[in-house]
């Protein structure tokens, strides 16, 4: 009975920091100018890359780049998270409140991907209109495993950058870090080309294209799944240790 009601508090207090970082994001212009900048960037890959004449209708074009998309918007959703609660000195009530460390880095990771979830909806068009419009249609098998690449892809770099701004008062230099990092992992399969085993096939198993094909091509791989899944579930450890030491200093 303790059990259960140690669990209800815990996710009661995750959904109250979230549905407070969500709305902190809709009341500021810079939640708004994120979204407007990567609904830009997708409108033009799906025009110039997805319209294009005489080609199949497919999606693929699309999520072949949606990991480059990402690049520069998450970041910024993550860079705030905990790093400009540090600076103005908001954290503290949140520290001090009988919240854990854990139900804090759940419920502020939870807020980020619900607004990133709201950010990708628009985008839900693109396919209604090749349905719509295509002869053939598209197939929606690819569709959905790609919007899955999507979302984990999403995860992967949220996750990162929640463990940056933990890591720091500065929003700036969390931005960075997280954008250095992810763009480690974008190009981890071309930085090995050059090098011998074993290192190439290392890089190559970090790199986000090489596990993003597949899901394109509307293959679910498990190992994939698990990649993008541990290594969130690492990230978010990783963030969990720096706020609980945070609150021990």
């Amino acid at each position: 009975m303790k059990t259960g009601n140690s669990i209800s508090r815990a996710w009661s207090g995750a959904w109250a920091v979230a549905r407070r970082e969500l709305s902190a994001y809709f009341r500021q212009p810079a939640g708004w100018i994120i979204v407007a900048l990567y609904l830009l960037l997708c409108g033009a890959v799906f025009s110039v890359m997805v319209l294009a004449p005489a080609r199949p209708a497919t999606m693929r074009p699309f999520f072949d780049v949606a990991g480059w998309l990402l690049l520069p918007v998450v970041p910024a959703v993550a860079m705030r998270l905990f790093a400009e609660e540090y600076r103005t000195g908001t954290i503290e009530p949140l520290a001090t409140s009988p919240a854990s460390s854990l139900t804090l880095v759940l419920g502020k990771y939870a807020g980020g991907a619900i607004f990133l979830a709201c950010m990708f909806a628009p985008t839900l068009v693109y396919p209604a209109l090749l349905t719509v419009y295509s002869d053939p249609a598209p197939d929606l098998g690819p569709i959905a495993t790609g919007y899955l690449s999507l979302a984990l892809v999403a995860g992967l770099y949220l996750a990162v950058g929640i463990a940056a701004s933990a890591g720091t008062s500065n929003a700036t230099l969390a931005f960075m870090t997280t954008l250095f990092v992810v763009l480690g992992f974008l190009l981890a399969g071309w930085l090995g080309r050059s090098l011998d085993d074993p290192w190439r096939s290392m890089l190559y198993r970090l790199s986000i294209p090489s596990r993003t094909g597949d899901f394109a091509k509307g293959i679910i791989d498990t190992s994939h799944v698990v990649f993008f899944g541990g290594a969130i579930a690492w990230c978010l450890a990783l963030t969990v240790g720096i706020v609980q030491w945070r609150r021990w200093r």
